[in-house]
């Protein structure tokens, strides 16, 4: 599934190149915004390097992560779909990211131009939504032990993917538990579960045991 996504992603990319297409490479801190909710949306973005994530924001104050990116994936697609449109959800950089940026009119016009371009970021989409519905079914279904063991999954998707280790970029407890949808508290309770467990290790950095969190995680493992 992995594979499938970036390969159908390095096509798209491909394109853009082929094409000539004006772009912007655009490089970010930790922490900083590629673009607000509520800002105009006049550009789509593809993640070449680092993690980034999208997140909503209630009209009560309260903030959820809807989405992890890893190099390779687009987002700011909410462009394409009218004139004008605002933008969804905020897209921030969770680790140094370097992206590119392409302008609305110019991915419009390709896709009126190439229409096996226009079918390979269709099939895209059509996967994203699908990885999006997967995560809703998660959040709502899923124990927060469970959903910590899958964003830390997610978070290693960029590193030597046939590995059976791989280590994810620097992150806070704080911003985990904001992924999760859970407690700080929470998660030191399971991320010292983990590692009891050996499903992982870290002492500056998290180090994800693939094998061991990927089955534990199937073994629908209990917790709260």
């Amino acid at each position: 599934m992995m594979d499938n996504r970036h390969q159908n992603t390095t096509e798209v990319v491909a394109f853009f190149a082929r094409a000539g297409m004006r772009k912007r490479v655009v490089e970010l801190e930790s922490n900083d915004f590629f673009f607000n909710q509520g800002d105009q949306a006049d550009s789509v973005y593809c993640l070449e390097n680092g993690r980034a994530k999208l997140s909503v924001l209630s009209g009560k104050g309260k903030q959820a992560t809807i989405a992890l990116l890893s190099p390779g994936d687009l987002f700011g697609e909410e462009s394409l779909a009218v004139a004008s449109p605002q933008r969804v959800a905020t897209a921030t950089a969770v680790n140094t990211c370097t992206a590119v940026k392409i302008g609305r009119e110019d991915i419009i016009c390709m896709m009126h131009q190439q229409a096996e371009f226009c079918d390979i970021f269709m099939r895209y989409l059509l996967k994203r939504s699908m990885r999006t519905q997967a995560d809703l079914v998660d959040q709502i279904f899923s124990t927060s032990e469970q959903r910590l063991a899958r964003t830390l999954l997610l978070m290693a998707e960029g590193s030597k993917p046939n590995g059976p280790q791989a280590m994810i970029p620097p992150i806070t407890q704080e911003v985990l538990a904001e992924m999760v949808g859970t407690t700080r508290s929470r998660v030191s309770f399971f991320m010292n579960r983990f590692r009891s467990l050996g499903l992982i290790s870290y002492t500056d950095r998290i180090r994800i045991h693939r094998p061991r969190l990927e089955a534990a995680l199937e073994s629908q493992f209990v917790g709260g």
